[in-house]
């Protein structure tokens, strides 16, 4: 099952590939430990050093793919080990080159989902978000509603803007109109999504303690008291508008006025739907690495793979916090996510996504 559609008509809905990179390429616009570069870089992805030139790149692209067969090695070689910025250059080298765009001829040129991972890591980011988004909106369940909270929550608030564009770039329409009117949603959980999408955090380090302590009180008085219902306006404000750092603050304050963390509050109510996305939302929002290594074990449990599940979660850390990701999946299963990455996939698929994840 790919995890995305490819068929060419919605690649070629996909806006360029040469879009501005803020989420990558402009490290000072980052929380610290969300670039793809630098001292304090979470990313698992080796770069060769130097790097081939886009043209050199675009070339061995090309000889992977011509004649009988395909080299699909070669391509993980050369695209699992670049840059979204260093992607972007070489499709659009490619294309120069050969007068078609390489998401074509990848999705020509491979198949299940090793063609699904290869596609959704070589676009753009912020296409790819919006790509997800879109698919999400037309599925029912909470996975699905979990995928838009990521991409609301899970990265900086440059990125959504960027996700944002991208959506209307591709569907001539408005993530937020898309959401507030999806058939499948129901308020107040369609109240929050869209809170949640049209938000623009504050992305800087500074704390209000006294604004922390407040919220607090406010948060145990809506989720533990009942005082409002869970997605009253005090959660929906809080959750919608602070800062990450801000939240952090709030949910520690929480922990130490109450002798409980804000989510395991959320955990004991977890067969209420709407308490469970909102737990989603506080683990992307503040420890993302948490929500993702959940992901990807739920994914491999039980009978079968979710490769759609596992593919999107290793392809949209790679670049962000998949040491972090591997670090908390380790504590929170006793395991690697390499070791039950080999235990559920193999051949090239396993390839890419192992490249992906970087060495244990």
């Amino acid at each position: 099952m790919c995890c995305w559609c490819s068929c060419l008509e919605c690649i070629h809905n996909i806006p360029p590939l040469n879009l501005l990179f803020l989420h990558f390429s402009d490290p000072a616009a980052l929380p610290a430990g969300e670039g793809a570069s630098g001292p304090v870089s979470m990313a698992s992805i080796s770069v060769p050093n130097p790097v081939p030139p886009p043209t050199e790149d675009a070339e061995n692209i090309r000889k992977a793919v011509q004649g009988w067969g395909t080299d699909e090695k070669a391509l993980i070689e050369i695209l699992g080990h670049r840059t979204a910025a260093q992607r972007a250059e070489i499709a659009v080298a490619y294309e120069g080159l050969y007068n078609e765009t390489l998401l074509d001829r990848l999705h020509s040129e491979l198949s299940g989902d090793l063609r699904s991972a290869m596609m959704l890591w070589t676009m753009d980011p912020a296409a790819r978000d919006a790509k997800l988004a879109h698919k999400a909106l037309k599925k029912k369940g909470d996975r699905h509603v979990s995928v838009l909270i990521e991409v609301a929550c899970a990265s900086s608030p440059d990125h959504l803007v960027a996700v944002r564009k991208a959506y209307r770039a591709a569907y001539s329409a408005s993530l937020e109109e898309d959401v507030a009117a999806c058939p499948l949603y129901s308020d107040p959980l369609r109240h929050f999504l869209v809170r949640l999408v049209t938000s623009y955090r504050y992305s800087g380090e500074l704390v209000d303690g006294e604004l922390a302590t407040a919220e607090a009180a406010e948060l145990h008085g809506a989720v533990v008291e009942g005082n409002q219902p869970l997605y009253g306006g005090d959660v929906m404000r809080i959750l919608g508008s602070r800062s990450k750092p801000q939240l952090r603050a709030t949910f520690e304050r929480f922990r130490q006025e109450h002798g409980m963390a804000f989510d395991d509050v959320l955990e004991e109510r977890r067969s209420d739907q709407l308490a469970a996305m909102l737990k989603t939302a506080v683990w992307c929002l503040v420890s993302p690495e948490k929500h993702f290594a959940e992901v990807i074990r739920s994914s491999i449990v039980g009978l079968g793979t979710d490769e759609e599940s596992l593919t999107r979660a290793i392809v949209s850390r790679a670049e962000i916090d998949m040491e972090k990701v591997k670090e908390e999946y380790k504590v929170m299963y006793r395991k690697t996510v390499t070791s039950d990455v080999n235990g559920d996939t193999s051949g090239y698929y396993n390839g890419i996504l192992l490249t992906l994840v970087g060495p244990e």
